[in-house]
């Protein structure tokens, strides 16, 4: 299984300390961050997209072109690109630079996004939430189809002009862009990613983990059924967590309360509490914090569910401080790591 990182580049100020870290210093330290996964054996270094004063990160791809120039072997992709209000033939020679400049290590995920703040910003309607995304997701797969073909394409839409025998430059490693569509875990989501037939990741906000086995079920049968090849799609999972030897869940907790109150406050839901934090810290929950043990065996619980091949975590909420952040990426990648992967190996014995 391939284990990683991601972060929206998170500002807010500390709700332990009072302390507020600049976004020219936030900056250095997700590089800081990039660096040490590589170093450790992580699979995946990815940067959310978001426009609001509690994150440095508008633009994923110029960090992550950073974290690309000062690694070597990490994947480095978005985590999303909010699709809906971009331009996709934009989107595409972005993220096919970024993989020239890593030498074929970008990935793209796609996604509307959990916030709309971009969709006023770059004057998208909310009324086409529905199909902004679907009409830019086609024309995004079907760019990264010419190019694996090495063809113009010609195409016509609603929402940007049409192309007419355009070639789009430059191409990307191998001609082809790795292209993930991410979803909170609704079934026309699933559907719809299973129909395109490209690899999908599950944000995990809450809940039960054994929630999302029909979610992922659905997308391999609908895959099938779609006439792709389902055994050759990854499932992957990102959701928050934070791994240290001692206290990893109390330290997580002030953090994880801040942003939950502030969505809480925007959306009208029921603000947290201590007990909703324990329910989803739980093994059975979808808050991955504790010692590597715990951690890897609250993951190899979710592949149980899930059967996935990837699971991301979000270590930097609400600005979990620096050293805290450093010293999880270090267990997840030497500890965490080489305990799933014995098992899964262990496992794949067995049922040979």
């Amino acid at each position: 299984m391939e284990l990683g990182v991601y972060s929206f580049g998170d500002v807010h100020q500390d709700p332990v300390t009072g302390a507020q870290v600049s976004p020219q210093q936030r900056m250095a330290d997700l590089l800081e961050r990039a660096r040490l996964a590589d170093e450790v054996g992580l699979d995946y270094f990815g940067l959310g997209e978001h426009h609001r004063p509690e994150y440095a990160i508008s633009s994923p791809v110029p960090v992550l072109a950073a974290a690309a120039a000062q690694t070597k072997n990490i994947k480095v992709g978005s985590a999303v690109t909010v699709l809906s209000t971009e331009d996709p033939v934009r989107v595409y020679q972005q993220f096919a630079t970024l993989d020239l400049l890593s030498g074929g290590r970008a990935e793209l995920t796609a996604g509307r996004g959990s916030f709309i703040e971009s969709y006023p910003l770059f004057g998208a309607d909310l009324n086409d939430y529905e199909e902004l995304y679907e009409e830019k997701i086609a024309l995004l797969l079907a760019l990264n189809e010419a190019g694996r073909k090495e063809e113009p394409i010609t195409w016509s839409g609603k929402f940007r002009p049409a192309l007419e025998d355009a070639t789009i430059y430059p191409r990307p490693v191998n001609n082809n862009l790795d292209i993930w569509i991410a979803t909170g875990g609704t079934p026309s989501s699933t559907a719809r990613a299973a129909a395109l037939g490209t690899n999908v990741i599950y944000a995990l906000l809450g809940g039960a983990v054994s929630n999302f086995a029909r979610h992922a079920q659905l997308f391999r049968a609908g895959a099938e059924q779609a006439g792709h090849d389902a055994k050759a799609l990854k499932v992957g999972v990102s959701a928050v967590g934070l791994v240290s030897k001692n206290n990893a869940t109390e330290t997580f907790y002030p953090y994880w309360r801040r942003v939950m109150e502030d969505i809480a406050r925007e959306r009208g839901f029921t603000p947290p509490n201590r007990i909703s934090y324990n329910m989803q810290t739980a093994p059975a929950g979808a808050i991955y914090t504790g010692t590597p043990e715990q951690v890897a065996e609250k993951i190899l619980l979710t592949h149980q569910h899930m059967g996935h091949d990837r699971h991301i975590l979000e270590m930097d909420f609400a600005s979990v401080p620096q050293t805290d952040v450093l010293k999880s990426i270090e267990l997840f990648g030497t500890e965490v790591k080489p305990l799933i992967d014995a098992e899964l190996r262990n496992t794949k014995k067995v049922s040979a």
